[in-house]
């Protein structure tokens, strides 16, 4: 349990509150790049509780600015994309990228008045389909140099959605190695041939074994936590029958991101960024490193499950989340369907919009979240007390050097897990098409 006050200063993200000033040191994604895939590339964003607008230039520079016109408040998503900027349709006055504003053509001639008008206006950086925003102080931070990063575009994937809680709640489950055993539990196991694009449908690292079932009959990992430049890394060990353990690495990628396997094939890297302090966005980037990504293949079994605009799930608390009581009882735990994502919804939005930890019961296997929270605490602190540098990824630490993170599966048979981690994830990343060393 913590105190109301504790819960308040690690979940609350507007301007001025004590978890939104750290996320607000960080590149945050903003929107997908196929958002502004349109004949008129603008779109609203609402990031950490601040209305705002992105859109792409006549001259295919990006631009993220406040939403609301600083004349009188007309919100400027509907304005006219033109002259390397937007124009307010109420009196014509007319943004660049920086949101200085550059005409005001109904004012007198002659005035000047537009040079002291400016909109917020934030930087905002492309890579892999992603467009990413950095809300913080000063310069932004160079982005680490994460496989999802590195991988060409063929081989990334990127995708979103809408789940209606706070932030914290919705990346503290991907910080949970233990509910993998119960949440996503399948009772029945599918043929891993048919896995591509989803995740826990391979086979477990080098035996056959379906990952389904692998986690349906050890349910209880010896899990541990250790810190890292990037924020920390978790081992899961769940320990077979004749001397061999599973190994499953995972990580947290301070403060908002998780990267876990996929399958042999691909990762997961993906960050849950605050709408507001009620709602959040997950991005996740896939990443091969074998072939290019079938993107059109992972974006309809996605879109199956989501509409458009705004990347809402069919499945939610108006429809019970496609509950079937049949199903649970004989086919996959939660009765939700086979999309594991959609389980991870109804655990995190059946919390609360913001869930109220003053309640709450940790065990061990919640090491990971413990481990977080003390982390996050600390951030909050180093940036009250303007020690900036004490920030993951800040300071000395060169974003631009940290590589990986790794992040698969193993089983280790006369070997310490580590060295089966080590070894599976060099043979992988030596098969590489792209440059993957660490």
């Amino acid at each position: 349990m913590i105190s109301q006050e504790m819960n308040d200063s690690l979940t609350r993200v507007g301007p001025g509150t004590d978890a939104g000033a750290v996320l607000r040191h960080y590149w945050q994604p903003a929107a997908l790049s196929d958002e502004l895939m349109s004949g008129r590339p603008v779109v609203p964003v609402r990031l950490m509780g601040e209305d705002l607008v992105l859109f792409r230039d006549t001259k295919g520079q990006l631009g993220l600015i406040g939403r609301a016109c600083p004349h009188r408040g007309a919100d400027l998503c509907f304005g006219r994309l033109e002259d390397n900027g937007l124009r307010c349709p109420v009196h014509g006055w007319h943004f660049d990228r920086s949101g200085q504003c550059v005409e005001q053509p109904g004012e007198p001639a002659g005035s000047r008045m537009h040079e002291q008008i400016k909109s917020p206006a934030y930087p905002v950086i492309e890579r892999n389909g992603i467009i990413w925003a950095y809300m913080g102080p000063g310069d932004p931070p160079p982005l680490a140099n994460f496989d999802c990063f590195r991988a060409p575009d063929t081989h990334v994937f990127a995708f979103k959605g809408l789940w209606k809680c706070n932030w914290l709640q919705a990346m503290e489950v991907g910080i949970d190695p233990a509910h993998a055993s119960f949440l996503h539990r399948f009772l029945q196991d599918e043929d891993p041939a048919d896995s591509y694009g989803k995740q826990f449908r391979d086979s477990a690292a080098d035996i056959n074994i379906p990952m389904t079932k692998l986690l349906r009959d050890y349910p209880r990992p010896d899990i541990t936590v250790d810190e890292t430049a990037y924020g920390m890394r978790l081992t899961a060990l769940r320990h077979l029958d004749g001397d061999k353990t599973h190994v499953r690495v995972t990580n947290q990628i301070f403060p908002g991101a998780i990267c876990i396997p996929m399958s042999r094939e691909m990762t997961i890297t993906q960050w849950h960024v605050p709408i507001d302090d009620t709602s959040c966005y997950w991005y996740s980037m896939f990443t091969s490193y074998t072939k290019p990504v079938d993107k059109s293949l992972m974006r309809e079994q996605r879109l199956k499950e989501h509409r458009l605009p705004d990347y809402a799930p069919l499945k939610n608390a108006s429809n019970n989340y496609g509950y079937d009581p049949d199903e649970q009882g004989s086919e996959t735990y939660t009765g939700m369907g086979l999309d594991i994502n959609v389980h991870d919804q109804w655990a995190v939005e059946s919390m609360g919009a913001i869930q109220d930890r003053t309640r709450e019961h940790l065990g061990k296997t919640d090491v990971g979240i413990i481990h977080s929270r003390r982390m996050l605490r600390a951030a909050i602190a180093a940036v009250k007390e303007g020690r900036t540098n004490d920030l993951p990824m800040w300071g000395e630490t060169d974003p631009a050097a940290i590589t990986g993170p790794i992040s698969n599966d193993a089983i280790a048979a006369g070997t310490t897990p580590e060295e089966a981690t080590a070894t599976s994830d060099a043979a992988r990343r030596a098969a590489c098409p792209w440059d993957a060393h660490v």
